[in-house]
């Protein structure tokens, strides 16, 4: 096994709808898709932004787009105009995701 950057097997998008920030996580490929869905767990996700998210993680499964989505409650401060955060709209969360870390075999390819 080794461990690779989710930026390695998948690209993201994120956005915000009040105080919370919405991450899809978009699998290049089916076997990618199984790696993300077994490794990125809800615990793991709120572990990663755990200095930003202080609510709870959600997350929804959308297999036939190779996806996965996480709504990080609480993560932005208020939202908006309400918040000191540099990022009060979610933009870079996406980004963010795909600094995190997983487990995959030695010879996976994208």
């Amino acid at each position: 096994m080794k461990r690779v950057k989710l930026a390695e097997i998948a690209h993201a998008r994120s956005g915000d709808k009040g105080d919370g920030s919405n991450v899809g996580l978009i699998a290049y490929s089916d076997r990618g898709f199984e790696l993300i869905a077994r490794e990125v767990t809800v615990e793991r996700v709120k572990a990663h932004f755990g200095k930003i998210c202080l609510g709870e993680v959600d997350r929804y499964e959308i297999p036939n787009l190779r996806a996965l989505n996480f709504i990080l409650h609480d993560s932005l401060g208020g939202g908006g105009t309400e918040s000191l955060k540099t990022d009060a709209q979610g933009k870079t969360h996406g980004m963010g995701l795909l600094e995190m870390e997983i487990e995959v075999p030695e010879n996976f390819v994208r």
